[in-house]
This record gives C-alpha cells, sequence and structure tokens, in this order.
C-alpha cells in the first residue's frame, strides 16, 4: 500500500532534519547515507528511497543548507515584523550583513557553506547549482545598489552589477578570514571593515559630487588641488 502522501511529506522532513543534523555536526565530508541513517535510527535501505545516492543526498543538503539560510531571521526581513531598512546603502549594508558570520548560528550557517565549496567544485552541476545561487544574491544586491545610486549614497557613473559583485566578494572574503581567526575578526572588527568599505564607496559618490560643484562654479571641470 503506497503511503499517503502527508506521510511521504512527514517521513522526508524527517529525514531532512537528520541530513541538517549530520551536516551541522560533521560537515560535508562527513555526510553518508550510513551518517543520516544511524541519526535516524533507521535503515540505510530507508534512505535510499529518498536519496539513491550520495550525490543525491548531497544535492539535497544544499537545498536544505539553502532553505535554511533563507528562512533565518535577517535585518532585511526583520522576525518581529517590523520594517526593513529604508532603500538605498541601508538597505545594502543589511544585507551584506546578513551574510557575514556575526553570531553562533551565522558562524555554523557559514561554516557549512564553507565546507560545501570543495564537494561543489567537484561536481559540475553542484557547481552550476552554487554558482546559480552567487547569481541571484549579486542580481538582489545591484538591485540595492541601485537605488543608493539613485539616492545619490553611491557614485552614479559606476556599472551597479560591478560594484554589487564587489560588496559581495568584499563579504565573502571576509567570512573566510573570520572563520579561520574568528579572535582576529570578531563580530565588531566585521562590522567595522564592512561599514568602511561602504564609507569608501560613499565617499567617491561625495567626491563626484564636489568636482561637478567646482566646475559649474569656476567654469572649467576642474575640482583643483592644494599641492
Amino acid at each position: 500500500m503506497t503511503p499517503a502522501r502527508g506521510d511521504h511529506d512527514a517521513r522526508r522532513s524527517e529525514v531532512s532534519e537528520g541530513v541538517w543534523r549530520v551536516l551541522s555536526a560533521r560537515g560535508f565530508e562527513g555526510l553518508t547515507l550510513r551518517a543520516v541513517a544511524a541519526e535516524l535510527g533507521a535503515s540505510t535501505g530507508l534512505l535510499t528511497h529518498y536519496f539513491p545516492n550520495k550525490r543525491a543526498l548531497l544535492s539535497h543538503a544544499l537545498e536544505e543548507l539553502d532553505r535554511r539560510s533563507a528562512d533565518r531571521p535577517r535585518r532585511m526581513a526583520p522576525a518581529d515584523g517590523s520594517a526593513p531598512p529604508p532603500a538605498g546603502l541601508a538597505r545594502l549594508r543589511a544585507a551584506l550583513l546578513d551574510v557575514l558570520p556575526l553570531d553562533e548560528a551565522t558562524e555554523s550557517g557559514n561554516r557549512i557553506w564553507v565546507s560545501s565549496w570543495d564537494i561543489a567544485l567537484a561536481d559540475p552541476e553542484l557547481a552550476a547549482a552554487h554558482a546559480g545561487r552567487y547569481a541571484r544574491s549579486r542580481v538582489a544586491l545591484t538591485g540595492h545598489v541601485a537605488d543608493a545610486q539613485r539616492l545619490g549614497e553611491l557614485p552614479v557613473g559606476a556599472d551597479p552589477a560591478g560594484l554589487a559583485a564587489a560588496a559581495q566578494a568584499f563579504v565573502l572574503g571576509l567570512v573566510v578570514q573570520s572563520l579561520f581567526a574568528p579572535a582576529e575578526f570578531p563580530a565588531e572588527r566585521q562590522t567595522a571593515l564592512l561599514d568602511a568599505y561602504l564609507a569608501g564607496l560613499a565617499g567617491l559618490a561625495g567626491l563626484a559630487g564636489s568636482v561637478g560643484s567646482a566646475g559649474s562654479a569656476d567654469g572649467t571641470g576642474s575640482a583643483g588641488s592644494a599641492g
């Protein structure tokens, strides 16, 4: 007799929880059908109903990691239902802070993400899925950059997609450094480094405005020089 759909969904949810617990404790390197079966107190035969091979298990684990990352509380979607930061630079900052390992939960999630890179790089299909996730993130960041440019908070002449890609690369690099040297890159320093990075970008917008103002005042388009 075929199990009811609700029973199947409940069992799959239970299996996903087992996958997540093994992933959290052992990382992708320790994620095997045998380990998940032991975690659930089940047979590997039962798991093959959901995951016919190791690759299917890894693919599901990446999807589960993606889902949990999206569902966790974020500055961009406060859990208390309050409004997100205003559009522009503040919203860009919030989105980038949401990537960083600033507390125990986000540190654990980032450790799992980084451990997944080696697995994904060894499999073209998994690598493509990872690339797609980062590409979707850049699209969202590009929207925030464009809003900040429209508000005069970031340099208007710069390519918003390029600025978004650079910002994403900055925070991903900061993630790696903070995971390897947490004492050297505590949450406060990560936040300060991000704020300094964004302030540098915002300063370029201010400089461009100053150049434009000076040009209109003296008719030469030159900002002049102290030296």
